[in-house]
């Protein structure tokens, strides 16, 4: 798991302006690892890239990771904006 992190964390560092902001939540459920990067929401453009090239590019890199048992990672991007429910 936390290998997992930082290799999300060092990918993604150098993209960012705000390397600072970078924050990696992990959750695991029933069928996935779940691993939720938020960015400052000045840096989401520069994650996702055009097309969202570079975001499939970093989950390539993390799907490719080799983890033990049945379940599978998947990776999330989110900016840092709060959410109005």
């Amino acid at each position: 798991m936390a290998d997992i992190k930082a290799l999300i964390t060092t990918v993604v560092t150098p993209l960012v302006q705000y390397p600072d902001d970078i924050k990696v939540d992990f959750k695991e459920t029933t069928r996935y690892l779940e691993y939720n990067l938020t960015v400052n929401p000045e840096d989401i453009g520069r994650v996702i890239g055009r097309q969202g090239r570079v975001a499939s590019a970093i989950r390539t890199i993390v799907y490719s990771v080799r983890v033990s048992g049945p379940k599978r990672v998947r990776l999330t991007i989110e900016d840092g904006q709060q959410k109005n429910s």
